[in-house]
Parts: structure tokens; C-alpha cells; sequence
């Protein structure tokens, strides 16, 4: 069963009185629909979205994990401190001369580092850093996983964006409707409404976004 989040009018609304995309962003997203998997892709809405938490956070630190093409990392490194830096993670090295390329078109190469290679066992070397802002975008199934190896290493303010939380509107669905990543999603948000560590947000933005805010 499809599941409509926004209807494509209201999306279409909220992208023309939102800030329009930059060259490099409309560049990139334009290639990235000739990809397999385009619909990965932060884009525009989104990508607004993200730029400005950051700018309200102002972070010095940003994991990301899921790099795709590049998009949302060009996004949350606009509102990085001037010695910040974006961390990212990905499985795939066949784009990696994709993302390289828009990145220095965006004048951000020298902020965003690229992480290769599975995000848990990378995240173990990346423990000492404290992160500001991370944004959980790759292996559905794996979010929880992600949120545990991180939620006792960052500091109390650490802000957590966690995409894909309403998965097409499969997670309000009865179980046996669901997909496998729609249940570990749902899974992932109840792990998240119920651990007082933190106070929360389920925003219906794109294909949901929550806000996590590490509070203790």
C-alpha cells in the first residue's frame, strides 16, 4: 500500500516560499536523479531544513551517517563553526569522485571528510569526538545500533536528526502490512519515545524527520 506524507502540491508549496536551492545544490540534485536510488536524496526541502538546524546549532562537530551523493552534508556544513567539520560515513566508494567534485564546488572539501566502510566499526574511532549534530540516514535496520554506540559518548545538547522515521506511512500500518525496514523504524521510534534520556520531535517533513535532543 503507498502512503502519501505530503501531498506533492503542499510539497511543491512549502519548496517555492522556502530558500531556493544554490547552483551546486540544484546541480547535484539534478545528477543525482539520473542515479540509481535518487530517491535517497535529502533535496530541497530537506536540505533547507537541515541547513538551518545547523545554523542554529552553529556545531563544531556533525556526524553523518549515509552519505549518498552529498547532498545533505554540503546542507549541515553551512552552519558549521569556522574550525568545524562534517564526519560522514558510507559503504559506497564507486560516487565518491560524485561527492569530491560538488563538494569543492561548494568551497566545503576542507570541512567534510569522508568516512569508507561500515558505520559501526567506524564509529568506535570517531568515540572521542564530542559531536553537536548527527544525522542518522543509512541502513534502516541498524538505527538503533547507531543511536546506542553514540548516545553515551556525546554531551548532554547533543542534537540527533534521525530521517525516514514515518517510512512512506508503513509504521502506522498493522505489523504484518509493514516492511522489514518500516518495523525496525517504528522499533527505533519507540526505543526513542521511551528512553528518558532524551525529549523528542516526529516532524512529517519529506518521509519524516525526528529531532532528539540528549537532554541527560
Amino acid at each position: 500500500m503507498h502512503h502519501i506524507i505530503t501531498s506533492e502540491p503542499i510539497s511543491d508549496y512549502a519548496e517555492n516560499f522556502s530558500k531556493k536551492e544554490s547552483q551546486t545544490l540544484f546541480e547535484l540534485n539534478q545528477q543525482t536523479q539520473l542515479m540509481p536510488g535518487a530517491q535517497m536524496i535529502s533535496g530541497h526541502l530537506q536540505g533547507v531544513f537541515l541547513e538551518m538546524i545547523s545554523c542554529m546549532i552553529q556545531p563544531r562537530n556533525i556526524l553523518e551517517i549515509g552519505t549518498y551523493t552529498g547532498y545533505s552534508a554540503i546542507c549541515l556544513a553551512k552552519g558549521l563553526k569556522p574550525d568545524g567539520k562534517v564526519h560522514t560515513i558510507d559503504r559506497d566508494r564507486s560516487i565518491q569522485g560524485i561527492r569530491d567534485d560538488y563538494w569543492e564546488k561548494a568551497g566545503l572539501d576542507k570541512v567534510i571528510q569522508q568516512h569508507l566502510g561500515d558505520a559501526a566499526i567506524i564509529l568506535q574511532s570517531l568515540k572521542e569526538i564530542p559531536f553537536d549534530l548527527i544525522f542518522i540516514d543509512a541502513d534502516k535496520g541498524n538505527y538503533g545500533l547507531y543511536y546506542d554506540l553514540l548516545i553515551e559518548t556525546v554531551p548532554s545538547g547533543t542534537i540527533f536528526l534521525a530521517d525516514n522515521v514515518l517510512f512512506h506511512g508503513e509504521v502506522i500500518l498493522p505489523e504484518d502490512q509493514q516492511s522489514k525496514s518500516a518495523k525496525a523504524i517504528h522499533q527505533f521510534n519507540k526505543k526513542i519515545a521511551e528512553d528518558k534520556r532524551v525529549e523528542q520531535v516526529l516532524l512529517p517533513i519529506r518521509d519524516g524527520v525526528s529531532i532528539i535532543r540528549k537532554i541527560a
